[in-house]
């Protein structure tokens, strides 16, 4: 029910979903570009057409009454960005723990412009030992697409610069607020 109630919204919208679904059961999603609240909506709609459900991390501060329980159905996990801890650590350790688990970040960190982005997804999926895929948004064509799965080598800086490049020729919501940093 789900699923064609998020498919019929979509199709309303005129956005579609290209490409497959991911075929593992446990990973990182990387979302780009994230230069609009939209990109959120689009994403979870997308993998809720194919009932795929994935965690979403979120600022606590947009996770208040009644919007809360929206997001909690939703698998939004609230993240308090003032404390310093070991995200990575606790993120890695809910992989190993469950049997599918997908989560999906905004390397950006941010809609607003950030040319050098967070890399703690990077770190997650190489200490939960789970690819990453490289999912992107395309407002131009109203597309949605997850790509290839990419696996991490340890060698974040080359790693880096291989996944920026997929998101070189993206077309976000507000193009002035994205950048690869390449």
């Amino acid at each position: 029910m789900r699923a064609s109630i998020s498919r019929l919204i979509m199709r309303m919208f005129g956005w579609k979903y290209i490409g497959e679904i991911p075929e593992v059961k446990k990973a990182v999603i990387i979302a780009v570009p994230h230069t609009s609240n939209w990109d959120f909506v689009w994403g979870k709609l997308a993998f809720l057409s194919h009932n795929v459900k994935t965690t979403i991390l979120m600022k606590k501060e947009l996770y208040v009454f009644p919007l809360k329980y929206l997001l909690k159905s939703w698998g939004v996990i609230p993240v308090d960005r003032s404390k310093k801890g070991n995200m990575t650590d606790q993120l890695a350790e809910e992989f190993s723990k469950r049997e599918s688990l997908y989560i999906s970040i905004a390397p950006e960190g941010s809609r607003s412009l950030r040319p050098e982005w967070k890399k703690g997804f990077y770190f997650i999926a190489l200490k939960a030992n789970v690819p990453i895929y490289l999912a992107e948004i395309n407002y131009e064509d109203k597309t949605l697409t997850c790509g290839e799965p990419f696996y991490p080598t340890g060698n974040v800086d080359e790693d880096m610069k291989v996944i920026k490049s997929n998101y070189i020729n993206s077309k976000p919501k507000h193009p002035e607020r994205f950048s690869t940093g390449l």
